[in-house]
């Protein structure tokens, strides 16, 4: 049996203690970077709730536009027929006012609120 000399000791205890060194130097990387996710992601959370928040605002305002849009575009189109023509006019002005021509049946269908 070959005795192993004091530095060969030495040097296998320091090998073993530089192994140990670089195994808790890759856990601490990898536990530095799991909590700089995580800390990512716990500040995105709060982020894309204001954005649905805002994203549903958006929605309900474009149906309030389209709606709005829309009662503008009928009330155009009946003030052009007012101005030109006559036959809508009289029909209008026949509603509004109860008036109708003798012998003419008229039916009112009434709108709920």
């Amino acid at each position: 049996m070959a005795t192993r000399r004091p530095t060969e000791i030495k040097l296998n205890r320091m090998e073993a203690r530089i192994r140990l060194i670089r195994a808790l130097n890759r856990i601490a990387f990898m536990a530095m970077c799991l909590s700089v996710g995580f800390l990512v992601v716990a500040t995105a959370f709060p982020q894309r709730r204001n954005l649905e928040k805002l994203e549903t605002k958006l929605a309900l305002a474009q149906i309030r536009e389209q709606d709005i849009l829309a009662e503008k575009e009928y009330h155009t189109i009946e003030h052009q027929a007012l101005r030109e023509d006559p036959k809508f006019l009289e029909l209008h002005a026949r509603d509004r006012l109860d008036y109708y021509k003798p012998g003419e049946k008229i039916l009112k269908i009434q709108r709920e609120p």
